[in-house]
């Protein structure tokens, strides 16, 4: 599974997991686990292994996010960071040009000096987190409507975010957990002066392609190296991960550290019903559509084909997720047990009069909201200007309204604390392609005007007479704003400035904000207000019948997983536990060395060198989710011993249920990459200097 940016995930379930997740005792290597709430007594019941305070903090400090997409881990004390090669794809990209294409011929830097600058990387580290529950939940009085609650607890959030953030300089998350009945505030060190290292070609991290997407065995390099600075010099990491390339056995306990984006397993059924029926549909349609125009586009020519490449390639990868996911959702079994699960606790509830009063109409406030939604479902998702160009200029139009209010009464994504981030995405140098603008605007344009209707108030304020493609050849071709001193100036210039830019996207940006205000008003009275009542008054419920035994659902931020190096029943045989670099080259031979299979030049040349029996990648039961991408997997020391690039086709379900009979987390091995780095790559500084941090070498 491709667990990045996209992130952001079938079969009949042997047995109920997350469905009766309310109902039993957890028995599989199930969870993604906050940090204040590991799960030491499974790890010490099953595995007889005693976790610690220490460890888990020099694991959560060796952690990185990747704050686009992605997950990954300090491995030197020079602030050297590994992650996945599709983790870093966007980067590679940005960083390319028509005569150097990083992305299909990889990097290295052989000195610090060679290594390139991203142009908008944030990364974080997670410093602290402190439990704000009683602050936010009590600022919301019981006598209070639905949406006069939701103002209060956004209200709540703005001031201890931005007390965190001028208290201590660190970027201050208020990360609401078990569907809002507990609220924690995560601080962390920020970094935004990141450079690539060294990345292998595409085709060696993406060996197979779309074909092996998804699937296992699974024969892929996919590695990156950044390095990070701080004040023009690489960061002095106190914590960081020992490299281990002898790696593990079949049957070792691993674990995983990293930020998994989102799951579904503690939704009710009505919000499952949901997905099923409207989301899921909607975005097939959708990026169907996305791909067939980005597709069009690239066979304008080679350079055109690898500035649309990126997108491509993440939406095929959505796709086929959410492919996965839905069939999960069609599973007759797993909706049967998830009701299963569903019924048992309301009974519980139900059965208890005072619970009853306070919790028993919660599910049936949920389903009238989601009811209620669909009403605006389409305006929602169609009045929307597509492209990179046109959201800078409806995020600056916002942004110069909305920094005027009192920080409690803005928009989230526009309170003080939240502002640093915003500005550095909107004045990113990232190259901008007006054509590849052009034509997303167009075909989106076009999209809209089908789906909406020509009558439609917010598709005559966009077209007025106008066809999508004339409208959209004058708005790119006419705006600024791929210039980040333009953008630089209307922001540092406020209302004023952009309330007298003539600039179409900005003019156009200002006729359309209000009917957003307008739909997001609406559905922050309808539907989100009352979603957020009735699912803090459920996950209350949860802590009132079985206490506070499960984790909570994956919300982008970091988890600790666990499980085996263990292989599983496929295809009527076994998966193994491991791969090999003999079937690197035996997979690549299968296919005639084409296509997808065709490894790069380099690797027959210097196949004699390589010592085959090398472990590539290998598969544990550790439970992740679109976001782990670039996650460490770690032993029992603490080792690195692989990093996860993605699941089994088995484990898409995973965002509603967890099945370890066959939902597997795919690493690649650190012997591989290390034999790589030095055998392949000739990468000695950069070998030399994980393994000189580190413990353990595989034999060579």
């Amino acid at each position: 599974m491709k667990h990045g940016f996209t992130t952001t995930v079938l079969l009949a379930l042997f047995f109920s997991i997350n469905s009766v997740l309310l109902t039993l005792p957890l028995r599989a290597d199930e969870g993604m686990w906050t940090f204040d709430n590991p799960p030491a007594k499974q790890l010490k019941d099953k595995y007889h292994f005693a976790i610690t305070q220490v460890w888990l903090d020099h694991v959560r400090l060796s952690s990185v996010r990747f704050n686009d997409g992605g997950s990954g881990s300090f491995i030197s004390p020079n602030g050297l960071v590994l992650t996945n090669h599709h983790v870093a794809l966007g980067q590679l990209q940005k960083i390319s040009t028509q005569e150097k294409d990083y992305v299909a011929d990889g990097f290295y830097a052989k000195t610090e000096t060679e290594e390139l600058k991203c142009p908008d990387l944030e990364l974080n580290v997670l410093m602290s987190m402190e439990n704000v529950t009683s602050q936010i939940l009590g600022a919301a009085k019981p006598a209070m409507a639905p949406k006069e609650a939701f103002d209060a607890r956004k209200a709540a959030i703005a001031k201890i975010t931005e007390e965190s953030l001028k208290k201590t300089g660190l970027r201050s998350d208020v990360i609401p957990l078990y569907q809002g009945s507990e609220y924690w505030l995560y601080r962390y060190k920020k970094y935004t002066d990141i450079r690539l290292v060294m990345a292998p070609e595409q085709q060696i991290a993406f060996f197979g392609g779309d074909d092996d997407n998804f699937t296992y065995p699974r024969y892929d390099l996919d590695m990156a190296f950044f390095r990070v600075y701080e004040n023009g010099k690489p960061v002095h990491s106190e914590n960081y991960l020992k490299w281990n390339s002898a790696g593990a056995n079949d049957g070792d306990l691993v674990f995983v550290s990293g930020n998994p984006g989102s799951t579904d397993r503690l939704q009710t059924m009505a919000q499952l019903e949901f997905l099923r029926d409207v989301s899921y549909p909607f975005r097939f349609k959708r990026f169907d559509r996305l791909v067939a125009m980005l597709k069009r586009y690239s066979q304008l020519g080679p350079e055109q084909a690898r500035r649309a490449m990126v997108r491509i390639f993440g939406i095929n990868n959505a796709l086929k997720a959410w492919g996965g996911e839905y069939k999960g959702l069609l599973d007759t079994a797993l909706i049967a047990k998830r009701q299963e699960g569903e019924n048992a606790f309301r009974d519980k509830v139900n059965s208890n009069p005072e619970w009853k009063n306070e919790y028993g109409s919660a599910w049936d406030s949920i389903a009238a909201a989601i009811e209620r939604s669909k009403s605006t479902f389409k305006q929602a998702n169609y009045r929307n200007l597509p492209g990179r160009l046109a959201g800078i200029a409806t995020t600056i139009v916002e942004y110069v309204e909305e920094i005027k209010k009192p920080d409690g009464e803005r928009l989230p994504q526009f309170q003080d604390a939240k502002l640093p981030s915003l500005k550095f995405y909107l004045l990113s140098p990232a190259p901008v392609y007006s054509d590849l603008e052009e034509y997303s605007l167009a075909d989106g344009l076009q999209e809209s005007l089908e789906e909406l209707g020509p009558n439609d108030p917010w598709m005559q304020t966009v077209l007025g007479n106008k066809a999508p493609q004339e409208v959209a050849k004058e708005l790119i071709a006419g705006t600024k704003l791929a210039d980040p001193k333009f953008r630089k100036e209307l922001i540092e210039g406020g209302k004023a400035a952009v309330n007298a830019s003539t600039d179409p996207l900005i003019v156009l940006a200002r006729k359309i904000d209000p009917m957003a205000r307008t739909m997001q008003q609406w559905r922050e009275i309808n539907v989100t207000s009352a979603i957020d009542q009735a699912s803090e008054l459920i996950g209350k419920a949860r802590f009132a019948v079985y206490g506070k035994t499960v984790y909570p659902d994956a919300t982008f931020t970091l988890r600790l997983s666990y499980g085996t190096m263990k292989g599983y029943p496929m295809n009527g045989t076994i998966a193994p536990a491991k791969t090999t670099m003999y079937g690197l080259f035996d997979r690549a031979l299968s296919f005639n060395n084409e296509g997808e299979f065709a490894l790069p030049k380099r690797y027959f040349e210097r196949k004699d060198q390589l010592n085959l029996a090398t472990q590539i990648n290998f598969v544990s039961t550790c439970d992740i989710i679109g976001g782990n991408s670039g996650s460490p997997t770690i032993n029992e020391k603490g080792e690195l011993i692989g990093v996860i690039f993605d699941g089994d086709i088995e484990s898409l379900p995973g965002r509603f249920v967890y099945d370890e009979t066959a939902n597997r987390a795919v690493s690649v091995a650190t012997g591989a990459m290390m034999e790589c780095l030095r055998k392949i790559y000739d990468a000695k500084a950069l070998a030399d200097e994980i393994e000189e941090a580190g413990v353990h070498t595989a034999s060579k």
